[in-house]
């Protein structure tokens, strides 16, 4: 998990997928934003082909119809899930109308695939989005979208991650007060700043600086 792109440390990233050359890139938290979704779709499928990956692009609106089955099995021909940053309450809508998130906490438990991200992506690993509103807009919908918003998140992280801490980034100082928020609440979390990651191995949790 990523605090931006894909950090200082791709190739802890690639030691974890393995053989499995197959990365499927989830953009969705953009899908409110057309233009930086294809702009952000054209840098992360050019810096995985430069890693050696086969990228495609999964785009979760196609399985909002009931269609969990399908997305597991093409879940489960990729050696990496990628998520983009973008808007976390928009991303949370999607895993859940897709069945994403139920599909890949259950293959995640098989160790058969890497789950990764940034901003967006990883911030919504923890159990609970409540903080997130600070620097996310819980109101913003696309086309297709449920207008209920998801306070839960997909439970894989004890803690909260903190994106874009005492960085270069428009939401640098909003971070500040995210992490006001969760000292407020006894909240755990960690801040990250941009380029550095987490890498959650089995039970095994590293912070690289």
């Amino acid at each position: 998990m990523s605090s931006f792109k894909i950090g200082k440390y791709p190739e802890r990233l690639v030691n974890l997928i393995g053989e499995r050359k197959n990365v499927a890139i989830v953009l969705n938290a953009l899908d409110y934003k057309e233009e930086s979704r294809k702009k952000f779709l054209l840098s992360e499928t050019e810096m995985f082909s430069k890693l050696g990956f086969k990228v495609t692009e999964l785009d979760l609106r196609k399985y909002f119809c009931k269609k969990k089955e399908e997305l597991e099995n093409i879940l489960r021909f990729q050696g990496l899930v990628w998520v983009t940053g973008g808007n976390t309450f928009l991303l949370r809508r999607a895993m859940k109308q897709s069945g994403f998130d139920e599909v890949i906490t259950k293959i995640l438990k098989e160790d058969t695939i890497v789950y990764g991200g940034f901003s967006a992506g990883c911030v919504v690993l923890h159990k609970n989005l409540r903080g997130l509103e600070i620097t996310d807009d819980p109101f913003i919908l696309a086309e297709g979208y449920d207008s209920e918003i998801e306070w839960s998140g997909l439970g894989l992280l004890e803690f909260a991650i903190v994106v874009h801490y005492n960085s270069d980034h428009s939401e640098s100082r909003e971070s500040d007060k995210e992490i006001e928020f969760y000292k407020k609440n006894n909240i755990l979390f960690e801040p990250l700043r941009d380029g550095e990651v987490i890498v959650v191995d089995g039970v095994k949790e590293e912070i690289l600086k």
